[in-house]
C-alpha cells in the first residue's frame, strides 16, 4: 500500500474498512480486509454514515499516545502519530507520490506542503477537516 493509502486508511478506515472506491486519488487499488466493523462505504469515498471527523480520530489518537506531537502542523509529527516511518526518505517517497515539483533537498518547504497535501486528501476522500487545518 502507498504511503498515502495508509495515512488514509488509518484515518478514514481505522478498523480496515472501506472499499475500493474509498481508496486515495493516485493510491493504487489494494483488496479490502472485509469483515471489519468500519461503516461501509457511500461508493464515493464517503463512509455511509457519514464524514469522518480528522480532527477528532487525531485528537483521539494523540490522547494515548505517550509522545506530544503537533499533528496539526508537522508531517512528521502526523505520520509518527499514526505509526508510520516519518524518516526523509519516507516523506521524499510520499512527496513523489503526491507529485511535489519542488526541491525535495529542502525539507522544511516539501515538509509544509506534504502536510497541506495530506489534509487536502483527507478531505477529498470522505474527512471531515477543520477551516485551521486547510490554511
Amino acid at each position: 500500500m502507498s504511503l498515502l493509502g495508509s495515512i488514509v486508511s488509518k484515518i478514514l478506515h481505522p478498523f480496515g474498512g472501506g472499499d475500493a472506491q474509498a481508496k486515495p486519488a493516485d493510491a493504487p487499488a489494494q483488496p479490502s480486509a472485509g469483515g471489519s466493523d468500519a461503516p461501509a462505504s457511500t461508493g464515493t469515498g464517503t463512509p455511509a454514515g457519514g464524514p469522518v471527523d480528522v480532527e477528532a480520530v487525531l485528537n483521539g489518537m494523540a490522547a494515548k499516545n505517550a509522545q506530544s506531537l503537533n499533528w496539526r502542523t508537522s508531517i512528521v509529527d502526523l505520520m509518527k502519530l499514526l505509526d508510520l516511518d516519518s524518516s526523509l526518505t519516507a516523506r521524499k517517497q510520499l512527496a513523489d507520490e503526491l507529485h511535489y515539483t519542488g526541491d525535495k533537498d529542502d525539507s522544511a518547504s516539501m515538509n509544509v506542503w506534504l502536510h497541506k497535501q495530506v489534509i487536502k486528501k483527507l478531505e477529498e476522500n470522505g474527512g471531515k477537516v477543520p477551516a485551521d487545518l486547510k490554511d
